[in-house]
């Protein structure tokens, strides 16, 4: 179990370490798409392939990034009936949900992709409109990043049945626990509380 839990660790590097270009992902595209709103606007002129370019880096984002929400336990659950359950049966339904959900579609997904990224590659698909760029680096981020997420899937596996078995812990636990902006929010809440009490207390005599 040791060694699992080990490689479970080395995929959660690399998760993090995707998710976290990812983020800046967002930014470049930010960044591209304002300037090429200002030069269009100011110099009357526009570039198919920065439109282009965009598109690809915001699929990136979703695509990459998915193995990162999961690791992180980001991803959306009905959270008033998880919430009412034992932390024994919220793992023992994430393994299920792994099992027999999460690498079926993963897997599906990379066998549809993977044919149209290979084709693609090797006809030199180009885009249609004038300037733009070539296909594949597109289809390619379909089988990557099914592949990443259906990775990180392995990871949370061996973590629910460390739990299960009594040597890891409980990666579930924090949903229970406030998130850093609801943190950040109490305590802003109780310092404005705090300094109101503070200006309405009479002056020493």
């Amino acid at each position: 179990m040791q060694a699992l839990l080990k490689f479970s660790r080395a995929v959660d590097w690399l998760s993090s370490g995707v998710g976290k270009l990812s983020m800046w992902l967002i930014l470049v595209t930010t960044l591209i798409s304002a300037g090429n709103a200002i030069v269009r606007k100011a110099f009357n002129f526009s570039s198919n392939a920065l439109l282009e370019v965009q598109w690809y880096l915001f699929a990136a984002v979703f695509m990459l990034g998915a193995g990162y929400c999961l690791l992180k336990n980001a991803h959306v659950r009905i959270d008033f009936i998880s919430s009412r359950l034992s932390a024994r049966t919220r793992n023992w339904i994430d393994i299920l949900g792994i099992l027999f959900v999460l690498f079926p579609f993963c897997w599906i997904c990379i066998e549809l992709g993977w044919p149209l990224f290979i084709g693609a590659l090797e006809s030199g698909e180009m885009s249609q409109s004038a300037g733009g760029l070539i296909r594949w680096p597109a289809y390619f981020l379909i089988p990557a990043g099914f592949a990443l997420l259906m990775l990180q899937g392995v990871s949370e596996l061996i973590k629910r049945i460390a739990f299960l078995r009594g040597v890891g812990p409980d990666v579930l636990s924090h949903d229970d626990e406030p998130s850093e902006e609801e943190k950040l929010a109490a305590a802003m809440a109780a310092q404005l509380e705090s300094q109101g009490k503070t200006a309405t207390l009479p002056k020493a005599s």
